[in-house]
């Protein structure tokens, strides 16, 4: 497995709307997120940090069901 990249919120939200995520609110320094898929609605809050922990980053690509490898192709 490739370790997690160190990375700004802007990167990271640029990568997941060329997944088919949009921001739908953003509340102080959280930005949520969502995708329609056809059984569910996925939802995940990306914090407005520079950079972003790679342990909150993980997690999130967990939420958003993204392996690094198709994560790093999005860049």
């Amino acid at each position: 497995m490739t370790k997690v990249p160190s990375l700004g919120y802007v990167q990271v939200i640029a990568a997941l709307r060329r997944d088919g995520w949009v921001v739908v609110r953003q509340a102080g320094s959280h930005i949520r997120l969502q995708k329609h898929t056809a059984t569910e609605t996925l939802k995940l809050t990306v914090p407005a940090h520079r950079p972003i922990k790679r342990s909150t980053l993980s997690h999130i690509l967990k939420q958003a069901r993204l392996d690094m490898d198709a994560f790093k192709a999005l860049l």
